[in-house]
């Protein structure tokens, strides 16, 4: 059958797909740790992610969770940072550690035919990590050297001062390294954290892609046999000291051509009623390149290349914020446009084409946020570790399908409030 030329195929809106979140597989190893997994995919490749309950929520000394989960790969008692770098890559695998606010995370990236031989591997920095003192001693000249040329940067101190601003210097959200931090670090530090929180600490894993058909008895041999799950670690609750004052101009290099601005507020987090709906909201305002922020400031006004709004994504407590860099003579023109666009949205309600293009957005990337097994499990690690289910992404998609423009004036009056607002510009 020959196509007609002369008709344009049918496109069916994303907002009329069904979309489902396809469930994970789960098992508890001998020592209790618990695996979800999703097997899929048309490459012979898997990932697997140990998620560790050892971000800086827990430490008692600022950076020691970061430096404990960066020099994980840095030696254990029978190997050398070189020989264990050397191992992974001979099998074609890679393997990386990453600190968060609650959590640490090692994971794995390998050819499903050669997880055999590098699960060992895995296991071993998890069990006997040695922390050389020459390895630490080059992570903490390196972090200093990296920090001396960061503070040179308007956008990074802008990004650390409205997170303090917003949750206080001693709040895991609202800390940052300093050459003192680095400095203070010892071996004993790293090494009773790791003892605590990586040894016997509390691990969940996440494993996704190809399996090989022994991958449970894998599994519980090098991993379900460790001392993990010895201790209770339980959230630490720490109080959130917001800065009196929310407004702040800083020079930080008086040559400077253009300034960076964040404008922030406090925000609820996912276990939130209206989460939901207001990410409707944040795209409608600054959440992709169709926003309105877009539109105005960088397509009609030219202060900025680009300029976003976005939800944080804390497990505790989240904050909405607004980010750009503009040049430094129109930055207060940058932030009375911003205000305006609040203005707009809690007098004015959205047009159904522009939200019928919102929800079509949101839902398209949706779908291309599930596709591949990789995706999937990601977005199951997040509900998890956030104590949330599947009726949250269903709820989700319902909100979004279903909102009305009188909901998202509604949520502007409750959230778009100029006096809600930190300012911070930058120099």
């Amino acid at each position: 059958m020959e196509l007609d030329r002369s008709k344009a195929p049918f496109i069916k809106d994303a907002v009329d797909f069904d979309i489902q979140l396809k469930p994970y597989q789960k098992y508890t190893l001998d020592n209790g740790v618990e695996v979800y997994a999703y097997e899929g995919g048309a490459e012979e490749v898997l990932s697997l992610e140990m998620v560790f309950f050892a971000g800086n929520n827990f430490e008692d000394k600022n950076w020691v969770a970061a430096a404990t989960s960066f020099l994980l790969k840095n030696g254990t008692n029978t190997k050398s940072a070189f020989e264990i770098n050397e191992a992974f890559e001979f099998y074609g695998a890679y393997l990386n550690r990453t600190c968060y606010n609650e959590t640490a995370t090692i994971t794995l990236h390998c050819l499903t035919k050669h997880f055999k031989e590098v699960i060992p591997m895995m296991s071993e920095l998890v069990s006997d990590a040695n922390f050389p003192a020459k390895e630490l001693e080059i992570y903490q000249q390196n972090q200093i050297q990296r920090l001396h040329l960061n503070l040179k940067k308007g956008d990074f101190i802008a990004n650390r001062l409205i997170d303090e601003y917003l949750f206080g210097i001693d709040h895991p959200y609202g800390k940052y390294s300093t050459e003192q931090a680095f400095n203070n670090l010892t071996r004993d530090d790293v090494v009773n954290f790791y003892n605590t929180y990586y040894k016997e600490g509390k691990c969940i894993l996440f494993m996704a892609g190809k399996f090989p058909a022994d991958i449970q008895s894998l599994l519980n041999k090098y991993i379900g046999s460790l001392p993990l799950n010895k201790k209770e670690i339980t959230p630490v609750e720490h109080p959130i000291i917001s800065a009196a004052e929310k407004k702040y101009s800083i020079i930080n290099d008086p040559a400077s051509v253009q300034g960076s601005i964040r404008l922030a507020r406090h925000f609820p987090n996912r276990h939130h009623p209206d989460f939901p709906a207001t990410q409707v909201l944040n795209n409608i305002f600054g959440g992709f390149f169709g926003s309105r922020l877009m539109s105005n400031i960088r397509e009609d006004k030219g202060y900025t290349y680009g300029i976003h709004s976005y939800l944080q994504n804390h497990v505790q407590e989240c904050a909405w914020l607004v980010s750009t860099d503009a040049g430094k003579d129109v930055c207060r023109a940058t932030i009375d446009e911003v205000y305006k666009e609040m203005k707009v949205l809690r007098e004015t309600l959205v047009d159904e084409d522009e939200l019928k293009l919102v929800k079509n957005y949101m839902l398209g990337a949706l779908l291309g946020d599930l596709d591949g097994p990789f995706q999937i499990i990601g977005r199951w690690k997040t509900y998890i570790l956030n104590d949330l289910n599947e009726d949250y992404f269903y709820n989700t998609i319902k909100v979004v399908r279903e909102i009305q423009p009188a909901q998202l004036m509604e949520l502007a009056n409750k959230y778009l409030k100029e006096e809600d607002f930190y300012e911070l510009v930058v120099y």
